[in-house]
């Protein structure tokens, strides 16, 4: 029953889209288990960019059944919007499937998201006010419509319900005069479901069916680690777990079933929003790791905050997570870089410690604890490409002398490294 688990070592957009499309190719069905459209994957196929935000990115292997998990909080008009993008560019969908157990983002959530952050002032978490942690609490607080609630004869009386709560909250506490109209709500809810009633279904039975089947499953996690709501730099979080514990919570699958749990790491460190981030660059160095990366959000299209490589929080995820082998991406950023530092630890108050602590007013105050290696000298792409025909061997010097620093502090091995995103610029160091 092999069901293996891909998820983010760091504070999320480290690749794993990238990585979960190279080794879907192996599986049968691929799974998304947590999130909602705050999340977002780059997928680059014969020079053509694909965006994700709520399909998992094996979508775009032929034959294969994508699963939406009901961990998973949906915007239906995002969701719709995504199917229509994915037919017009001659993509088949008829492999999704949606649980009718996740809950839908409604317009009240993302008008609460917004108005929340503005409340906070100054002490905003950076949120994408997409309606996800509203969403979250609510399925919480039970007060949740799901996606198999639109199929309900109570579905109106639902809606009625909820709306007029929502909107006595955002003019009492808010101060937000818009009126949600319930019947508008409802109306649009009927559209919706008519248009995503085909890949509605019972995904728990789906996938325990196929796994007692024999067949791979792959469960593909969003965000990254250090923004789990329990484990990360929390308040700067998101809203639900990212470990890898959250695929059987998010898909109905038992522990038992999962065989393998793949950490995707960038080869330095990047955030998008508020929170801490002890090796965060302000420089030269910060700008061209984010001009030659890349690195502006999927989602959001903000500048991401970029450092140095944190293998504290690395060696963290792996505990966490169970990791069993590490996919490192955008390794080729750092060529032209002549010393590359690493983060072994922090300074806090003047005691060392090797982990990320529990508190963020505790993780402002920790200055990171450097090594330096040896960089390497920048690489065209042709030239990548020629090493990923090569193998591992033909690597620069110092570009394996990273890969293997990472290995010995994690204690865990590297099995793969993307230099680029096709799926052809990969290097396979361990099958």
């Amino acid at each position: 029953m092999p069901g293996w688990v891909i998820v983010g070592t760091q504070w999320g957009d480290e690749g794993k889209g990238k990585i979960t499309d190279y080794i879907a190719k192996d599986f049968d069905y691929i799974v998304r288990f947590q999130g909602g459209n705050n999340a977002g994957h780059t997928i680059v196929i014969d020079g053509e960019k694909f965006k994700f935000h709520l399909i998992p990115s094996g979508i775009l292997r032929p034959g294969k059944i994508v699963v939406i998990g009901n961990g998973v909080v949906i915007d239906l008009a995002v969701l719709r919007k995504e199917i229509e993008d994915l037919k017009s560019k001659g993509v088949d969908v008829s492999g999704l499937r949606i649980s009718n157990r996740a809950n839908i983002i409604m317009k009240y959530h993302r008008l609460l998201d917004g108005a929340e952050e503005v409340f906070r002032g100054g002490g905003s978490i950076g949120t994408t006010k997409r309606g996800i942690g509203p969403a979250y609490s609510d399925r919480a607080a039970r007060a949740g419509i799901r996606v198999g609630d639109l199929f309900s004869p109570a579905l109106k009386e639902k809606v009625d319900f909820v709306v007029s709560l929502k909107n006595k909250v955002l003019k009492d506490v808010y101060g937000i005069d818009e009126k949600l109209n319930p019947n508008e709500i409802y109306a649009e809810l009927l559209e919706h479901r008519d248009c995503i009633k085909e890949y509605v279904t019972d995904t728990a039975m789906l996938l325990n069916n196929a796994l007692d089947e024999g067949k791979k499953v792959l469960f593909e996690g969003a965000q990254g680690t250090m923004l789990d709501i329990e484990h990360g730099t929390y308040p700067y979080t998101t809203s639900s777990h990212t470990i890898s514990a959250s695929a059987c919570i998010g898909t109905g699958v038992p522990p038992r079933k999962i065989d393998k749990v793949i950490g995707v790491a960038k080869a330095y460190t990047t955030r998008e929003g508020s929170g801490p981030f002890p090796t965060e660059l302000s420089g030269d160095i910060g700008e061209y790791m984010r001009k030659m990366g890349g690195e502006f959000g999927t989602t959001t299209g903000r500048p991401r905050r970029c450092g140095w490589l944190d293998l504290a929080i690395v060696r963290y995820a792996c505990m966490l997570n169970g990791i069993d082998e590490i996919v490192i991406t955008k390794l080729d950023v750092l060529g032209g870089i002549k010393r590359i530092k690493v983060c072994v630890g922090y300074d806090l108050d003047g005691k060392r410690i090797d982990y990320p602590p529990s508190t963020s007013h505790e993780y402002d105050r920790c200055v990171p604890i450097y090594e330096e290696i040896e960089g390497w000298d920048r690489m065209e792409r042709d030239e990548w490409a020629e090493i990923c025909k090569k193998g591992y061997d033909a690597m620069p010097e110092g570009a394996k002398n990273y890969v293997e620093l990472i290995e010995e502090f994690c204690k865990v091995p590297v099995s793969m490294i993307s230099v680029g995103p096709e799926r052809s610029m990969t290097i396979i160091k361990h099958d």
